[in-house]
């Protein structure tokens, strides 16, 4: 997608980045709406952080950088849900613009690219670690990824940023940079 157009919104306290991969629990007709369009279109939603200190109707409740997703695999659960398993395929700034009928958010989305590529150096070798170990505690996590980007600076800085419980607004302005070397200073300094 190289030009602004709009599509579904899909509001979480969680983000995932471009290579990232989550899985989520649909339940609700909206969303399940969402899903059936995506795949039956072949078309992206966006995965938007949402800002809990306000009301859900406020003007700033879907925080601006986001993620466009793709589903990769569905499955139907014991519980009668829809499991899916997203994939983040670009950074986007999102602008809301209306709720339909069944309170399916809708937005302007226009596409920011991909971080710019950047190697590993020595100063990640703890950020690379750590990761790694998070993935073996978690492997509900590892089993993601079974070809991990290690020596990739953009790579292990998105999967941080995927799995560190920080505020949204830090999350917000670590992603608003053409590359990844901000969150790669403010993630050594972290996980030191």
């Amino acid at each position: 997608m190289s030009f602004s157009q709009e599509i579904p919104l899909f509001p979480l306290t969680a983000q995932v980045l471009p290579g990232g991969k989550m899985k989520l629990r649909i339940f609700e007709a909206r969303y399940t709406r969402m899903v059936k369009e995506a795949l039956r279109n072949a078309s992206p939603f966006a995965i938007c952080m949402i800002n809990q200190s306000v009301d859900k109707d406020h003007d700033n409740y879907i925080l601006p950088l986001a993620t466009l997703v793709q589903v990769i695999d569905f499955e139907p659960l014991n519980d009668g849900f829809l499991g899916i398993t997203v994939e983040g395929t670009e950074r986007c700034r999102v602008t809301p613009l209306r709720i339909e009928k069944d309170g399916l958010r809708i937005g302007n989305v226009e596409p920011l690219g991909q971080w710019q590529e950047l190697p590993c150096s020595d100063k990640d070798q703890s950020l690379q670690q750590r990761l790694k170990e998070i993935y073996r505690v978690y492997p509900e996590l590892g089993e993601l990824y079974p070809e991990p980007e290690l020596n990739s600076a953009t790579w292990v800085c998105q999967r941080w940023l995927e799995i560190l419980p920080l505020e949204p607004e830090v999350k917000q302005q670590l992603l608003d940079h053409d590359s990844c070397q901000s969150a790669r200073e403010y993630l050594q300094q972290l996980v030191q």
